[in-house]
């Protein structure tokens, strides 16, 4: 812009100069008269084009496949109740297997259009680079180095989490440091195996990690004797513990060992996918905020007079145009599958073998850290 300033200040000077020259007296052919000559000089200035708004490589790439495929592909967990669960006719359930049939309702107004992908926590991320998966939504913890070196981008957190530590409840351990010399089961590929390494040396507690693939094979060597204890988020102790032989024979310490943030994850590169992943995380959210659910929300938008309720349900404006979705595709998500609340209560609420108290997973309202943006 001062380029273009100084370009036009010099060209300015120019025609002063030009016209000054120009208005000089000329003698007459004949005759004693003097003619004076005046030159104007126009000078136009066109200022650059406007650079044109390009998409980046990749940009709506994954929803295309999707949409042509007719259904979404989602990697998830299979072993641990209430978040990603399989039974034994082939059904998952799941807080985080919802969270897919929610994406599955944004994009074709069907819960039921997605495949369950069970992957491991060793095997999720190629899954995710290679494209096997759509999105990753199997209790997977926000790092920075998964955030910058596996090719993926993580959609806002859905649960907040910590690590824990569960042993059998007459083994008199109270604390981490009741564990010195002892063997911890954990499961291999995870910040849990990271974390336990990390907090044990910080105490100075010496012990020995009995290492395991997946988590069925990390509960079953802890069912079985073969550590002191096992660790893993606080959840999945939790969770694992409802299916143990007695699970009151068991304790979860007082005790928190890291920050888990869970979240979905996408690949790297196409940012529609990434938006419309990240805003059913917040149309769940906000849902739940609005007191819309899945059995008053045909009521709601047939009566609501808030602005932002209205843009959310698609009643006005086209929010949903813009993620490349139909413009009622959070309406389906709230009809089709429920708020955070549901989806909560569902899979970890207090009628489930799951129960978890929402603590940090309440809405911001209510004490927690759970906060949509604006609908506008």
């Amino acid at each position: 812009m001062r380029k273009i300033f100084a370009i036009m200040g010099i060209l300015v000077v120019a025609s002063l100069v030009l016209a000054a020259c120009g208005g000089a007296a000329t003698p007459a052919p004949s005759g004693g008269e003097t003619v004076t000559v005046k030159e104007t000089v126009v000078v136009t200035v066109v200022a650059p084009a406007s650079p044109a708004v390009v998409a980046p490589t990749g940009y709506g790439v994954t929803l295309e496949t999707v949409k042509a495929r007719g259904k979404l592909i989602c990697g998830v967990n299979s072993q641990v109740p209430g978040f990603g669960y399989v039974d034994a006719n082939g059904n998952f359930s799941g807080f985080d297997v919802d969270y897919c049939r929610a994406l599955a309702a944004a994009i074709f107004g069907d819960p039921t259009k997605v495949e369950f992908r069970p992957v491991t926590a060793a095997e999720r991320f190629t899954a995710l680079q290679s494209g096997e998966i759509d999105i990753l939504s199997r209790n997977t913890t926000w790092t920075l180095v998964r955030d910058t070196e596996l090719g993926g981008n993580f959609v806002h957190t859905t649960f907040y989490d910590g690590q824990g530590m569960m042993v059998p409840a007459d083994s008199g351990i109270t604390t981490l440091q009741d564990l010195e010399g002892g063997t911890i089961c954990v499961q291999t590929g995870t910040t849990t195996e990271l974390n336990l390494a990390d907090v044990m040396a910080s105490l100075g507690v010496s012990y020995t990690p009995a290492v395991f693939e997946d988590a069925d094979s990390t509960f079953a060597a802890y069912s079985e004797g073969r550590c002191d204890a096992v660790t893993t988020d606080k959840s999945g102790l939790v969770a694992r513990r409802t299916v143990l032989a007695d699970p009151t024979a068991h304790v979860i310490l007082d005790v928190t060992m890291s920050k888990e943030p869970l979240g979905p994850m996408v690949r790297h590169g196409d940012d529609q996918w990434f938006d419309i992943a990240q805003w059913t995380v917040f149309a769940l959210f906000s849902a739940e905020e609005f007191g819309i659910t899945s059995a008053n929300v045909d009521e709601v938008k047939a009566t609501a007079t808030a602005p932002e309720v209205k843009r959310m349900l698609g009643v006005e404006g086209d929010l949903g145009l813009k993620l490349g979705l139909t413009n009622d595709w959070a309406y389906n998500i709230i009809k089709l599958v429920g708020n955070y609340e549901e989806v909560y209560n569902r899979n970890l609420g207090p009628d489930t073998p799951t129960y978890i108290p929402r603590g940090l997973n309440n809405l911001y309202i209510n004490g927690g850290l759970l906060y949509a943006p604006p609908f506008r």
